[in-house]
């Protein structure tokens, strides 16, 4: 994305212009997403959009998070940041997972240090009831954000995001993050109407914040499933896969790449490829080539360690280097972290990383 100088006398403003789908579908991730040659290995980061950027914090300030996401002047700024840093080849919109479960009503907050907490948690079918559905008219910051977004990417692509059912299910019946998922697998096993209920209200309302994004001009999606990895391949197939695949299923409606990620979930991967994604996540624990053997001739993306931009620049980009390797074994390769930018990342690393996967694969 490039800007132009500024004139040196004002000038009359020039009419709003849509950016070119043409150029948007020509672009290096959704080519690669799409499993077609790309002109450079496609590069952006999970959480690119914050977390480290000092310009980040200083615009967050005084502000709390969830606030920030339905702020549109602040979610546009934000999300274009690394764009203008890093060069990436795709913009992450700024919100997080547990937005639509507020818009629609759930009394919940971020708590910094602490993560998304859930007054009242989800127990009983009288709970699940009372959870609103999601319309667009809950979200219209959303859809001027995105609208004004994709304005200012031009043939960027934007992509847009929901949290997945089991990921989201859990912060709304442990109150709050959990390690052990207890509670949460207690409902699993021992309420499965409970379980149902709420798997699909979440399904639900995932697929309309996904539709909600797409219909304003986001160019793909991913659904994050956080902590799908707390859960065996047989338990996924029977309590988590269906929900997710209901999600990716409306989203493949909307015609636009799905990019399906979660952590620890090594042993899941062929799953979460056959729940409906184009493109599947892989962490930094899997090898990259092992993953690409377990997800069945989908595109992959990832999955560099996120700590091995603490280290040496020249270890950073060997590893990097490796991946790009493994990465061309795949139907296509999008570079991504295996997951999110820690917030103590130096920048100019990130900056390096993307210049290195850039000049590197340059076709």
């Amino acid at each position: 994305m490039t800007r132009d100088p500024a004139p040196t006398a004002p000038q009359p403003a020039a009419p709003a212009v849509e950016p070119s789908a043409a150029a948007l579908r020509d672009s290096a991730l959704l080519r690669a997403a799409r499993g077609e040659e790309v002109p450079h290995t496609p590069v952006w980061f999970m959480r690119q959009a914050g977390r480290s950027l000092p310009e980040y914090r200083r615009l967050r300030e005084g502000v709390p998070m969830l606030e920030s996401c339905m702020r549109p002047e602040l979610v546009v700024e934000i999300t274009l940041q690394p764009v203008r840093r890093y060069g990436v080849d795709a913009a992450i919109f700024f919100s997080d997972i547990v937005l639509p479960m507020k818009a629609v009503g759930v009394d919940l907050d971020i708590k910094p240090g602490v993560g998304p907490v859930v007054a009242s948690p989800v127990e009983t079918l009288a709970d699940v009831a009372a959870i609103p559905d999601l319309t667009p008219e809950h979200v219209p910051f959303i859809t001027e954000s995105i609208r004004t977004l994709v304005g200012e990417l031009g043939a960027t692509p934007l992509i847009g995001f929901a949290g997945a059912p089991f990921t989201v299910a859990s912060y709304l019946v442990e109150g709050g993050p959990s390690k052990e998922h207890a509670r949460t697998k207690a409902m699993m096993f021992g309420a499965p109407d409970v379980w149902d209920a709420l798997m699909r209200k979440i399904a639900s309302i995932s697929a309309a914040y996904l539709k909600v994004q797409v219909d304003a001009g986001a160019s793909a999606v991913q659904l994050f499933d956080s902590w799908a990895g707390a859960m065996s391949p047989e338990d996924y197939r029977r309590y988590v896969m269906p929900y997710s695949t209901a999600v990716l299923s409306a989203a493949g409606e909307l015609g636009v790449p799905r990019i399906h990620f979660g952590v620890g979930t090594g042993e899941l991967l062929g799953l979460m490829g056959d729940a409906g994604a184009d493109v599947v996540g892989i962490d930094w624990r899997v090898p990259l080539a092992d993953g690409i053997r377990r997800v069945g001739g989908r595109a992959v993306q990832g999955n560099l360690d996120p700590s091995l931009v603490f280290a040496p620049t020249e270890l950073m980009l060997a590893r990097a280097a490796e991946v790009l390797e493994a990465g061309r074994a795949a139907p296509g390769h999008i570079f991504n972290l295996g997951h999110g930018v820690m917030p103590s990342t130096d920048p100019d690393q990130l900056a390096r990383l993307t210049d290195f996967v850039h000049e590197t694969t340059a076709r």
